[in-house]
């Protein structure tokens, strides 16, 4: 007899895909009622969400449940699509995300934001794309470094380029030189309590979400990865023993085509992988070294028609 646990995450799957993969038929008997997983039945079944906005930060599982972000601060509306690394104009995105103060950044309109170079965020930031089609794209991207309690929900990031070296604004008070980025979508340095939901990554020039240099208590749900190589790594090298403090759960994601591996990649770390589905995978899916802990339940694997391929959806070395 299957135990409690087992029942309890083949239903975590089924409403996953219930209520990610839009392009299949739903399989429920009552087609008027939207089946959706723990997450977005905390704020979407909410017909006031807009107005209640900072209730989301109450909705995450996992080891970045616990992330604020913004939650007790004022609303930040991004007016303007321009950027300027050094001095930042108010109504832009970079003037908000470096403040000292939570903030809780919404956009008053759909906008492609070509950053100059990259975007370094502060503590006690939301960035919510919520009501508008939000795009990060074409030039450096984010950078999480040594803060706490970050949501970004609901954004495109994608296309990112290396950054320049140069002068770099981190807060009010503080211009910093910076040796340039690497072309990740997200990097995620020596940070805690962060949650990625709801948001589309892909084809960028290095990776699309790095998590190294002890970062800890992070979760990346419900987002949708494509057309890239290096997904996801988790943990600088296999010498950085800082790292075997870091908890990251990956749960609700939709990898889809053109991936090739590191759905995540782990490094000494504990990794929770649970109810994702695996469309494509060129080398492997899972994969890992230096002895970390990778949890993965309930997850969907896709395999390829190579049977080479099929055989590394979970790699180890």
């Amino acid at each position: 007899m299957a135990s409690p646990s087992s029942h309890f995450f083949l239903s975590c799957l089924l409403i996953f895909f219930a209520s990610t993969c839009q392009a299949y038929p739903p399989t429920y008997t009552q087609p008027n009622k939207k089946v959706m997983n723990i997450i977005d039945s905390c704020w979407r079944s909410k017909p006031n969400w807009a107005s209640t906005r900072q209730a989301l930060a109450d909705c995450a599982v996992g080891f970045g449940k616990y992330a604020m972000g913004g939650k007790y601060g004022p609303i930040y509306t991004v007016t303007n699509p321009s950027d300027d690394p050094v001095n930042p104009k108010p109504g832009t995105l970079r003037y908000g995300v470096i403040q000292t103060k939570p903030l809780w950044i919404i956009f008053t309109k759909d906008m492609v934001i070509r950053l100059n170079n990259e975007l370094i965020i502060n503590s006690f930031k939301t960035i919510d794309g919520r009501g508008a089609k939000v795009e990060i794209a074409y030039g450096p991207c984010i950078t999480i470094q040594g803060v706490s309690h970050i949501i970004i929900h609901g954004i495109s990031i994608h296309d990112c380029k290396p950054g320049k070296p140069g002068l770099v604004r981190s807060t009010p008070l503080h211009v910093g030189h910076r040796g340039g980025s690497d072309g990740d979508a997200v990097a995620i340095f020596a940070s805690s309590h962060v949650w990625i939901d709801h948001c589309y990554l892909a084809h960028c020039s290095d990776g699309l979400i790095d998590v190294i240099h002890a970062s800890t208590a992070i979760t990346i749900s419900n987002s949708f990865f494509s057309q890239h190589d290096k997904v996801m790594l988790f943990g600088h090298d296999d010498k950085f023993t800082a790292d075997k403090i870091m908890r990251v759960t990956v749960v609700f994601n939709h990898f889809g085509p053109g991936l090739v591996q590191r759905m995540p990649r782990v490094r000494l770390g504990y990794t929770h992988v649970a109810n994702n589905r695996y469309d494509e995978w060129q080398m492997y899916a899972i994969g890992g070294s230096a002895n970390p802990t990778i949890f993965s339940e309930g997850n969907y694997f896709m395999a390829p028609n190579n049977v080479n391929k099929q055989k590394r959806g979970i790699a180890m070395a």
